[in-house]
């Protein structure tokens, strides 16, 4: 029924393209290459934007201190060296030389006031949090940057790093998301809500110039008017914003590219453990040995995903070898038999237990929720699904109503700390992201260690030992990593997709002669 309903809605989407492609409009006048976007950045001040396009198109304007390379260590950028003195004292030396696109200097004044402005109070901003640790930031002089802590905090270098982290002007205020101006590749001209967001190419860019000179950021909310716009022509490139059945009925389209790379979030399957069947970890390893995530993997994501063992990206400095993890393969005998030692016992109709899945209407995770219905029915788990919009749905999971659900970790999964995060007794919400009341004072005591150390052979030690524990216990299940899917006309070449989704690939693609 899955494959069929994936399928049919293909069908439509080739036919609808094909009436449109007789009928192309013009590409956009210039040398403008534009990009769509399912909604406008909540801000482009990168010390409050938050959401998926404010860092995105953030990190085109702004450059951070420090920049993670393909296993998610952190590089110099913005800072050419840094050292720590003792665990409460930061000292990084910043590159000389370097502008804002206005031909201000960047000096580590403008790096104090970015961070200053992030504990100070003087911003109403989410990412206070990340620095809740950070006591004061000054410039020690012209290039140098000091940073003291109330506490050590080794997860500060992620979040001074790229998409996470942007250097602003001194002085800069509440309004200056308004009007951005960075160092980045990439200079900001206009933005209209709900319409798009204009940029430029920084020609004096210390990393070097892009070689395309414009991009527009067109806010195209649906993803089949996404798919139709590129048809057309009036498009030239989507990033992750089309689903696998619309992205295979345009492969091959005369015009159009597709680009895949692999991809660093993780989707993932998590449980209420504070009360009821799922309170037994016995009941959370039987649903792990009925499902066949593969299968899905084939149905849902056209094989364009790869199966996860952690919530961490595949490569990760700080990822537990697959081979020293418990895995729960497809079993339904198992997974009945686990049932069965919980005090499980199948009825006339072959049931042993009823649970309750929550989803958004994101057509993707219902049809995943549909799937897992089917599997669980194996092992005699009957599964009711229960879909709402997504602010319904979030509201219910982040307050506990839920038994289980499936959603993605996106960027915060870079960090080893998401499982703190996720999985810390003290990270209940408000105050973190373990929304299924997970506690284990075993891990706790772990990851407090882990956070308070940067010696990353300690840390990992630490990680490991945690992943291993999860892994065994399950109070949440990893799935798999979706593929990024970068669809683009053929007039833009060298587009290279970025293991964190993001929007990268501008500093390097440029338009084909």
């Amino acid at each position: 029924m899955n494959r069929v309903s994936l399928y049919g809605r293909a069908a439509w989407l080739g036919l609808a393209a094909g009436m449109l492609a007789g009928c192309q409009a013009p590409r956009e006048e210039g040398r403008t290459v534009v990009v769509a976007i399912e909604n406008s950045p909540n801000s482009l001040d990168p010390r409050v934007g938050t959401d998926a396009m404010a860092e995105r198109i953030g990190g085109l304007i702004f450059d951070a201190l420090v920049k993670k390379d393909e296993h998610f260590e952190m590089k110099p950028w913005l800072a050419t060296s840094w050292e720590q003195p003792d665990d409460r004292t930061w000292i990084f030396h910043l590159r000389d030389g370097v502008r804002f696109t206005n031909g201000q200097p960047l000096t580590a004044e403008d790096a104090a006031w970015t961070i200053n402005s992030l504990v100070d109070g003087s911003l109403l901003t989410s990412k206070s949090g990340a620095f809740a640790q950070v006591e004061r930031a000054e410039a020690t002089d012209r290039l140098t940057l000091t940073i003291r802590m109330k506490s050590a905090d080794a997860s500060l270098l992620f979040n001074l790093s790229d998409g996470l982290f942007g250097v602003v002007p001194k002085g800069s205020g509440k309004d200056f998301g308004r009007a951005p101006v960075g160092s980045g590749p990439f200079r900001f001209i206009s933005a209209e809500q709900d319409k798009d967001v204009v940029v430029e190419r920084n020609g004096a860019y210390w990393g070097g110039s892009p070689k395309i000179e414009r991009v527009r950021f067109a806010v195209v909310p649906d993803a089949v008017t996404v798919a139709l716009e590129l048809e057309k022509g009036s498009v030239d490139v989507a990033s992750n914003e089309l689903t696998l059945d619309m992205i295979h009925a345009l492969d091959g389209r005369p015009g159009l590219k597709i680009e895949t790379g692999q991809g660093s979030p993780v989707m993932y399957l998590n449980f209420n453990v504070a009360r009821g069947p799922l309170a037994d970890e016995r009941v959370r390893q039987a649903i792990a040995c009925a499902i066949d995530r593969q299968a899905i993997v084939q149905a849902v994501w056209r094989g364009q995903a790869r199966l996860a063992d952690t919530l961490l990206p595949a490569g990760h400095w700080a990822a537990a070898p697959g081979s020293e993890l418990a895995h729960w393969p497809l079993d339904p005998a198992r997974a009945r038999a686990l049932l069965e030692a919980a005090g499980y016992k199948a009825d006339k109709a072959g049931v042993r237990l009823r649970l309750e899945m929550k989803t958004s209407t994101d057509e993707t995770t219902r049809l995943l929720a549909e799937i897992l219905q089917q599997q669980l029915a194996g092992a005699g788990i009957a599964l009711t699904l229960r879909s709402s919009e997504f602010g319904t749905f979030y509201s219910d999971v982040t307050a506990g109503r839920f038994e289980m659900y499936a959603l993605r970790w996106i960027g915060s999964n870079e960090d080893p700390d998401i499982f703190r995060y996720a999985y810390g007794s003290d990270r209940f919400p408000p105050k973190g992201g373990n929304r299924g009341h997970y506690a284990n004072p075993e891990v706790d005591g772990l990851l407090s260690a882990a956070a308070s150390t940067t010696d990353e052979t300690v840390r990992r030690a630490e990680y490991i030992t945690v992943q291993k524990i999860l892994a065994e216990q399950l109070p949440g299940i990893p799935l798999w990593y979706p593929n990024n899917e970068v669809v683009h006309s053929t007039r833009v070449v060298g587009v290279v997709p970025q293991v964190d989704g993001s929007f990268g690939f501008l500093r390097e693609a440029r338009l084909a002669p």
